[in-house]
């Protein structure tokens, strides 16, 4: 899978729930493949090969330390999809807010019929 843009590539790169787990672990600072791969019922092949998709998507790098080479977070890429996502933000803010008109409305309602039941239960039966 190739992409043309920057933004398809951290989208694809954080699409596998393995990936976001591996940037949430270096959030906390830098590591190496071995202790990215602790908490994972997965090979080091595999973790290394989540790791070239960070990296294509240029969320991850890593650095050569003696015989380590640990990773870390590169935020610019997660900074691009915030700003492509902020253009949406206005609109999940109306959306959100119609919603919550919408939710109060049947609240308000619901309320209303609760009061008419009570009133009803309440007189009795007609005679």
């Amino acid at each position: 899978m190739t992409h043309d843009d920057p933004l398809s590539a951290t989208f694809n790169a954080l699409a596998d729930p393995t990936r976001r787990a591996i940037l949430e672990r270096l959030c906390a600072g830098e590591a190496t493949v071995g202790e990215l791969a602790e908490p994972f019922d997965l090979s080091l092949p595999t973790i290394s090969k989540h790791l070239k998709v960070l990296q294509k998507a240029g969320l991850v790098e890593q650095s050569r330390q003696a015989q380590w080479r640990p990773c870390r977070l590169r935020p610019e890429p997660l900074r691009e999809v915030a700003s492509w996502m902020g253009q949406y933000r206005e609109f999940l803010g109306e959306s959100f807010d119609r919603l919550e008109e919408y939710l109060a409305q049947l609240q308000t309602r619901a309320q209303t019929v609760n009061r008419r039941k009570k009133d009803h239960d309440q007189d009795g039966p007609e005679q």
